[in-house]
């Protein structure tokens, strides 16, 4: 016990010192590796010294430089059904990650990338991986800007730096174990900072509330619990989220016409024609609105004109509700007719065109005006 407080206080003082000096390389030589002199600083003075601090060798053992044979991982249906959730939301982060930091590389160098290669070349290369025992990896938005600011244009640059991991690997394994821990705690604090980007969580806290409460959450949970669990319950408050703001940008309700032109357009409407027209997507979370015009409103008329020109598209859920509309209305003798449909959603009701018996729903590609 009594060298626990000496191996502690040295510790933090490794740390500290490490982090001093990354730092004020930065301010003072930008172009000095301060992550790589860290290393070597430390690596040089724990054996030299021997200091009594943890190091990779202490702590993980020695560190072999050949490449592990390739071995076919053990598939059961059980492990699937462990690993299933967990590496979904890896592959999700570490696709969105890799695309974040391709499209920073496009604003630094002013090329372009192609999200599709990028998505296939990273889930083959940790495919691979993962038969030598490696970890899924992704693109890396510091390493990407690093090599961007040392010169690299093409994807060679990608290529060479694999070969030179793999030459240290190879050749410098060895000395790996004589790292210590608290110079990597330190090069950890600095890029965990970078990562942080203070200024922009400071920006989106004032956000609208959903927003606030989706970035805190998931903040939160990374924190006290897991990476995995806050994607995955991210994810899923920002769908629940998209799918509320979504529904409430949909409507249902009379014409709306510019102004001095309503009561002509009401004048030169056909005796029992009523003219309502629909605005947003059309699904789910949308579909209630149909419900609530026909709550809404008095007699029923003759012909109901739904004008959805301003619809951009609609899902299986809003066809039912629109074929339960329009059976609700032929209950009452009331035909209805669909005007202006765009091409998801007159695709969308043709195809379930034979899902909706008794509705009496007429779909016309003609504008409003043209059909009364």
């Amino acid at each position: 016990f009594g060298a626990m407080p000496t191996l502690s206080w040295l510790t933090t003082a490794l740390s500290v010192g490490a982090l001093a000096l990354i730092l004020v390389l930065r301010k003072v030589a930008p172009k000095v590796p301060g992550f790589l002199l860290v290393v070597v600083l430390g690596a040089v003075l724990v054996p030299v010294l021997h200091l009594p601090v943890e190091t990779i060798g202490s702590r993980f053992g020695g560190l072999s430089g050949a490449i592990p044979a390739p071995h076919w991982p053990q598939v059961t249906l059980t492990r699937v059904g462990e690993l299933f959730p967990s590496a979904l939301t890896i592959a999700f982060l570490a696709g969105v990650e890799s695309l974040l930091s391709a499209v920073v590389a496009d604003g630094m160098s002013g090329g372009r990338h192609r999200p599709n290669a990028e998505l296939v070349a990273q889930g083959v290369a940790n495919a691979a991986s993962a038969l030598f025992g490696g970890l899924p990896a992704t693109g890396a938005i510091a390493r990407t800007a690093t090599n961007i600011r040392a010169g690299a244009r093409s994807p060679m640059a990608g290529v060479l730096h694999a070969v030179f991991v793999l030459i240290i690997m190879l050749a410098l394994a060895p000395y790996a174990a004589a790292i210590p821990l608290a110079s990597l705690a330190a090069i950890l604090m600095v890029v965990a900072w970078n990562m942080s980007e203070v200024d922009r969580f400071r920006h989106l806290l004032s956000a609208p509330m959903g927003d606030r409460v989706l970035l805190l959450s998931t903040f939160i949970l990374t924190v006290a619990v897991d990476l995995t669990v806050a994607i995955g319950t991210g994810v899923v408050l920002a769908a629940v989220l998209f799918m509320h703001r979504m529904a409430e940008t949909a409507s249902v309700g009379p014409a709306e016409y510019r102004e001095g032109e309503e009561e002509e357009a009401r004048d030169n409407l056909p005796a029992g024609v009523e003219i309502f027209q629909v605005n947003g997507p059309l699904f789910f979370g949308a579909a209630a609105r149909f419900s609530e015009v026909l709550d809404n409103i008095g007699q029923k008329p003759r012909v109901f004109v739904l004008d959805m020109a301003e619809v951009p598209l609609m899902d299986a859920t809003g066809v039912n509700a629109l074929s339960s509309f329009a059976r609700h209305c032929a209950n009452g003798g009331t035909e209805v007719v669909v005007a202006g449909l765009k091409a998801q959603p007159r695709h969308v009701l043709e195809q379930m065109s034979h899902g909706a018996p008794g509705a009496s729903l007429t779909l016309s590609a003609d504008l409003v005006e043209d059909l009364v």
